[in-house]
């Protein structure tokens, strides 16, 4: 049964390792990987030679940071608030509807937000119009566009992971409040010395996994949402990556910065689960 995911692995995951090649390359399609020129460090220093490099760096960086702690704090406010509720009909649909954005594509999402953030057009707008405020250009100011993106990130994942903290809720011992309760503990109480504590383990393993995303900004949202006006607070690497890779046809150079991206992406990924191990008692095998 594992045979078919196995494969796929390999052929999707491992076997385009050998590609890696092309970033010590002046890669020529027609010659291939075989007969390409070999010209060693010399797309990486090209690399970190444009002007842009360092912004996109940042803005990367920048852009996943902020999503890696909002979509911490918003679960988890949003599966305490959940908690609460006693009504077991009004917490699934509840749910229901705010996992139903997971399942959306950034492709549909993309041209949502377009129409929703317009300026002229917008239903955000307009409401912010009612109350006397000038329109904002939320796709099209690099004042606004990096917050929209960890807004409009955050909005459609949340209710992945508010699942998984309700269902690590559901673990507490239940006379831990019982025994809060008769020792006079308020709701909010309870919430701060039993529930988040009993919540810690897993909110300390999701945040130290997560750091292995901090160069991962989100290609396919920023490739839907953003526009030249925006390269310079929301160019990312891996849009980076697509202009020079596919645009230019500079494959080599494209190699090499997805290289750079892996290798960082390796020291994060091995650093999280360390720490993973050592706080969250976390293990793979």
């Amino acid at each position: 049964m594992v045979l078919p995911a196995v494969v796929i692995v390999l052929i999707y995951c491992y076997w385009p390792m050998v590609g890696i090649i092309m970033a010590f390359q002046k890669f020529d399609p027609f010659k291939g990987m075989l007969h390409s020129k070999w010209i060693g460090l010399d797309n990486f220093k090209y690399v970190f030679a444009l002007p842009d490099t360092p912004h996109v760096i940042f803005n990367t960086i920048f852009i996943a940071a902020m999503k890696i702690v909002a979509g911490l704090v918003v679960p988890i406010t949003i599966a305490l608030l959940l908690n609460e509720l006693r009504s077991e009909l009004i917490k699934r649909g509840v749910q229901t509807l705010i996992y139903l954005p997971h399942f959306l594509s950034w492709v549909i999402l993309g041209g949502i937000f377009i129409d929703i953030l317009s300026p002229t057009t917008g239903i955000v707008n307009q409401l912010l119009g009612l109350f006397g405020i000038e329109p904002i250009f939320f796709l099209g100011s690099n004042a606004w566009f990096p917050y929209t993106l960890v807004v409009t990130d955050v909005w459609k994942e949340f209710g992945f992971s508010t699942i998984v903290y309700l269902a690590a809720l559901t673990s507490i011992d239940p006379s831990l409040y019982e025994a809060a309760t008769m020792d006079g503990a308020s709701r909010w109480k309870q919430t701060w010395h039993v529930t988040l504590p009993g919540m810690l383990p897993i909110i300390i393993l999701l945040a130290t996994l997560s750091l292995g995303n901090v160069l991962n900004a989100g290609f396919d949202q920023v490739f839907n949402m953003y526009s030249p006006t925006v390269y310079e607070s929301g160019d990312i690497l891996d849009t980076l990556i697509y202009r020079i890779g596919l645009e230019n046809a500079q494959y080599g150079v494209a190699t090499a910065i997805g290289l750079f991206k892996s290798v960082v992406s390796l020291i994060f990924i091995v650093t999280s689960y360390s720490l993973a191990s050592k706080f969250a008692n976390y293990r793979i095998f």
